[in-house]
């Protein structure tokens, strides 16, 4: 049976609009290669689907250091993201608030994240002590950060404090600098603080948002060719949300499949991640298929549909209670059934 055949079979998916040819491409490449898939389901936010559920404990929770608030306002998000992260405002609160979360439920890690200046710079420097003091009581923490642009310096002054994972979105077309994100600053900026990232011994996992322009394909192809000149750990594509603001459309899934399909071809030795921001309802559920059929290694938070894909060609998963970004670099354990949370 063909994978086309079998998404019909699937409940979940059977009134989903598949492109039969980049279908059959994907069972052509990906058909005799299906390798281990992880479905991340961290406690940024409430999850629960017919297939899978989150977990109830606060374990990978997200800081901002801003609470609400971005100077940029980028057309895309209006800070929006910013809403469901824990206020962390002071370093005193991040500590604070950090062993509370490591004394009552059992906190694995943290995102560190917040709104940009102007510059698309998120001022850290008073944090980092705190984060070296945490690491230093609490070994066990992962903690991931959301870097904004910044130079070698600060990227060092991360690493040195023990942040283990940075992320930070590339952008590979001035247009969308300029009229999305409000800012003046070249496509090269956006390369030199991937370049000082990769500097350090972090795990190095950049973002390329599908459809950013207004829901247009344009600088995504340039965005993989700056992620492929550099040693990251790992890649994580989004897909923009056009409900958070108007003016955007939505990316036709075919296009964020070709996109998977172009990634995980640029970046073979490297582990390619579906990350947690993309439309919902029917657009998810077949974007969420086209990642399991592209042979990307992780989703967040799968749609209704992904475990009976997976099971249906055969391809194994597991499900961890993280960022997707902070498991990466390790061997994924095959598994056909998803792991609960620990009680």
């Amino acid at each position: 049976m063909s994978w086309l055949d079998t998404i019909r079979g699937i409940e979940a998916l059977e009134d989903g609009d598949f492109d039969a040819e980049l279908v059959a491409e994907m069972e052509r490449v990906r058909g005799g290669r299906l390798q281990p898939i992880r479905f991340s389901t961290p406690t940024f936010k409430e999850y629960s689907s017919s297939e899978m559920k989150g977990c109830s404990k606060n374990s990978f929770p997200a800081f901002s250091v801003t609470a609400g608030a971005c100077a940029l306002d980028c057309d895309h998000c209006q800070a929006k993201i910013l809403e469901p992260m824990i206020p962390a405002t002071t370093p005193e609160m991040l500590d604070r608030k950090v062993r509370d979360l490591v004394l009552l439920q059992d906190l694995q890690g943290f995102l560190l994240s917040g709104g940009s200046n102007r510059r698309n710079e998120i001022k850290y420097e008073k944090y980092l002590p705190v984060v070296e003091r945490l690491k230093r009581d609490f070994p066990h923490l992962k903690i991931a950060i959301h870097s904004a642009l910044l130079d070698e310096r600060r990227a060092k002054a991360m690493e040195s404090a023990g942040v283990d994972t940075a992320m930070m979105d590339v952008i590979g077309a001035p247009e969308t600098i300029r009229e999305v994100y409000h800012l003046e600053r070249p496509v090269a900026d956006f390369e030199a603080t991937l370049a000082a990232l990769c500097t350090t011994n972090m795990e190095i996992v950049p973002h390329i948002v599908i459809g950013l322009h207004y829901g247009r394909i344009l600088g995504e192809a340039n965005a993989l060719d700056i992620c492929a000149r550099h040693g990251i750990h790992a890649l994580v594509l989004v897909v923009v949300m056009p409900f958070y603001t108007r003016g955007f459309g939505t990316p036709a899934t075919a296009d964020v499949g070709r996109i998977f399909v172009e990634a995980r071809q640029r970046l073979a030795n490297k582990q390619v991640l579906l990350g947690c921001a993309r439309p919902a309802g029917m657009h998810k559920r077949v974007t969420d298929a086209y990642a399991v059929m592209a042979g990307l290694d992780g989703i967040a938070f799968p749609a209704d549909g992904a475990v009976a894909l997976c099971d249906a060609i055969g391809r194994p998963f597991e499900q961890q209670h993280a960022c997707c970004s902070i498991k990466v670099g390790g061997n994924l354990e095959a598994k056909t059934m998803a792991t609960a949370c620990a009680s």
